[in-house]
């Protein structure tokens, strides 16, 4: 499995971004996906995860009610809208998947995204 993470960028505080997780391989349909960042100096942090169904979603309270999770199996694509940006969600944003449930361990994924590059101006 190949990730690929996209739709970074930057915005202004309160604004919105849409980040995409996209994948290679079947394996990804049957694989649990999450969200991390890494802001600098650090660690990488759990942010959001989904099953495979997409039945069950997952959130780090940091940004419950504010970012989304979701996918779309035809395309093998998984999403993360985030809204009422603040400038501490500035970070680089990873996306994982595991054969499982999503665990907020980072240790415990297969397969990681490049990052993509989120900037909240103040």
């Amino acid at each position: 499995v190949q990730l690929q993470a996209s739709g970074g960028g930057l915005v202004q505080a309160g604004g919105s971004l849409r980040l995409s997780c996209t994948a290679s391989g079947h394996t990804f349909s049957r694989s649990a996906v999450s969200w991390f960042r890494q802001a600098p100096g650090k660690e990488r942090e759990f942010i959001s995860g989904i099953t495979w169904t997409g039945d069950n979603t997952y959130y780090a309270n940091s940004v419950k009610g504010r970012f989304t999770i979701s996918r779309d199996t035809s395309d093998y694509t998984v999403y993360l809208r985030m809204n009422s940006l603040k400038p501490e969600d500035t970070a680089v944003y990873f996306c994982a998947a595991r054969v499982g449930i999503p665990t907020i361990r980072r240790r415990e994924y297969d397969y990681w995204g490049q990052g993509t590059l989120v900037t909240v101006s103040s």
